[in-house]
């Protein structure tokens, strides 16, 4: 018979604690940073081709900048025939406009220098402007007579009134349509007072000078009777020279009268009753019947589509230096 055998059964042996694989660790690892080197590569790669199509795209628009000042200046460089020059002046006469002095006479020279140009007509739209910008004009207008023996013809659409009046007396004929606007002969200085106002509504003005006079014509200071007169000799002076230009310029033509340089203005079919003008007639006209060029080339300095890009991409650039430089740490 078998006994039970008394021996203690071996405990069943404990199944050892497997550790977490170090490889699969560096499995995920690798699959996460072989992700992000794609992504960084593929970034890269479209950023390069962005960069890449901004530059094109510059390129193409400095050639296209190129093309449109050849094609807009290219009469200034090819002989032509006899023919009548023309130069626009439009707007108001400023510093910095599209009638500025510097734009004027960059025509202006142009179009004398062309041996082809039998005269040259300056076709005036104008209400005035600067006397500074219409001296200026008016003085090279002269010069430029005289240095190329070529006449200039004026001609007056709708106004050639205050400084474009300045202008026009440098011609050697000034044509006008009857119902033009012409003369304005004089010269003001504009503003507003302010102190009542401020009175009113309890502001203090607090202005604080260096110079008895700097702080003169102040809008929001009581309008002080000495610097009234300084203003108005000085407005008195440049009158007097407004005047003697006109004089100087239609001579024996200029029927003077009490109202000539008061400011008034009159219409064209009056201006050549008066001598400010001297007839009726377009541009075509003088062109066909007074110069005997019917060919009208145009010598007027434009602002073309790439001078505009150009401007607008400049400022645009200096509107992002600024920032950048605000950006920047201050040093205290």
């Amino acid at each position: 018979m078998t006994q039970p055998d008394d021996t203690p059964s071996a405990a069943p042996a404990t199944a050892p604690v497997t550790p977490v694989a170090p490889a699969a660790s560096r499995g995920a690892f690798d699959h996460v940073m072989e992700q992000f080197a794609r992504d960084y590569l593929r970034d890269r790669r479209s950023t390069r081709r962005w960069s890449l199509f901004f530059r094109l795209g510059w390129l193409g628009l400095g050639l296209f900048a190129a093309w449109t000042v050849y094609s807009e200046n290219r009469h200034n460089s090819t002989p032509t025939g006899p023919h009548t020059a023309l130069v626009e002046l439009r707007g108001e006469i400023a510093s910095g406009g599209e009638s500025s002095a510097e734009v004027l006479l960059s025509g202006l020279k142009d179009a004398f220098e062309d041996v082809g140009a039998q005269a040259v007509v300056l076709r005036i739209n104008s209400p005035g402007g600067s006397p500074v910008q219409a001296g200026i004009v008016y003085d090279e207008l002269r010069r430029l007579k005289e240095k190329h023996h070529k006449k200039v013809y004026a001609v007056v659409e709708e106004s050639a009134a205050s400084g474009a009046y300045y202008i026009a007396v440098a011609a050697d004929e000034i044509y006008v349509d009857k119902a033009s606007i012409v003369g304005s002969i004089g010269v003001l200085m504009d503003g507003f007072g302010f102190d009542e106002v401020m009175k009113k509504v309890g502001v203090e003005r607090r202005l604080l000078t260096a110079g008895s006079n700097k702080g003169m014509l102040d809008p929001f200071s009581p309008l002080n009777e000495k610097q009234r007169g300084y203003a108005q000799a000085m407005l008195d002076q440049i009158h007097r020279q407004f005047i003697d230009t006109v004089k100087e310029g239609r001579g024996k033509r200029l029927k003077e009268t009490p109202d000539t340089f008061s400011g008034l203005f009159w219409s064209g079919e009056e201006a050549v009753k008066m001598g400010l003008a001297d007839g009726i007639g377009n541009l075509d006209y003088v062109a066909r019947e007074v110069i005997k060029a019917e060919d009208i080339i145009d010598y007027t300095t434009k602002e073309n589509v790439a001078e505009r890009l150009a401007k607008r991409f400049g400022a645009s650039l200096g509107e992002g230096a600024v920032r950048a430089l605000r950006a920047l740490p201050a040093v205290h």
